[in-house]
């Protein structure tokens, strides 16, 4: 288990109920108690989590996958990025029965790595813990390069059926299934729901219309490791030159 916070709050919320079915809160009181290694064990608070704590570490440890490789996070490409892109690619096109040109993963929204060796559905929980949903949105080619510079701005995002040069904060060399971006065509973009509502400063985006399937990028990345186990393969991402700096 890990633990992210020293501090545990309790409340106590009362609340009274009138004949008028109306709510009223009389009081809140908060007490902070600190947690320390030297804490007594509370045995009935023990005794009440054991089970759900059971179940919890029976789902987050199901091995569902191999890396043959450490896959870490780096800018302005990296192997885990290309994972989680390429994933979110393939799992958009199966979910939605379409072709999906290109996928995005915002930078900040990789949250960790993934180990050499046994990959559990904790880890994929622990790199992804948000419920970001995958969604796709028609993108002109201009708009897809104002994207492009926005993640030229942060430095390069994970990317997936694109590849590119940065220079001068801007995306250049653009090339999309190894054709040159065409601001006149119309491509159909995958990324998280959080950046097609404007987040990661991409307010451009909000105005788009999104196809959206209720379906998460952590379940994209869980599917295609179980696909790619299915099949016999190991997750073996490589950097592929998506996103370099210009030597220009």
């Amino acid at each position: 288990m890990r633990f992210y916070s020293k501090l545990v709050y309790f409340g106590t919320l009362v609340l009274f109920f009138g004949c008028s079915h109306k709510l009223q809160t009389n009081s809140v009181d908060f007490v902070d108690y600190q947690i320390s290694k030297s804490a007594p064990v509370d045995s009935t608070m023990v005794r009440f989590l054991n089970p759900y704590g059971s179940k919890m570490q029976a789902t987050m440890g199901k091995v569902i996958g191999i890396s043959k490789q450490g896959l870490s996070k780096k800018q302005p490409e990296s192997a885990i990025g290309n994972f989680m892109s390429d994933a979110m690619k393939a799992s958009a096109e199966k979910v939605f029965n379409k072709q999906v040109d290109a996928a995005f993963v915002n930078y900040g929204g990789v949250r960790s790595y993934f180990p050499k060796g046994d990959i559990t559905i904790g880890l994929v929980y622990e790199l992804m813990p948000f419920d970001n949903l995958v969604v796709l949105q028609q993108l002109s080619g201009t708009l897809l390069q104002q994207l492009l510079d926005k993640t030229a701005v942060d430095g390069g995002w994970p990317v997936s059926g694109i590849s590119m040069e940065i220079k001068d904060k801007k995306a250049v060399k653009v090339m999309i299934a190894g054709k040159p971006l065409d601001p006149l065509t119309t491509y159909t973009i995958a990324n998280s729901d959080y950046v097609a509502n404007g987040g990661s400063d991409c307010p451009f985006l909000k105005p788009i219309p999104q196809e959206n399937k209720g379906y998460t990028l952590r379940d994209a990345l869980i599917d295609q490791i179980q696909r790619m186990t299915a099949a016999g393969k190991t997750i073996d991402a490589e950097l592929e030159n998506r996103v370099t700096l210009s030597k220009d």
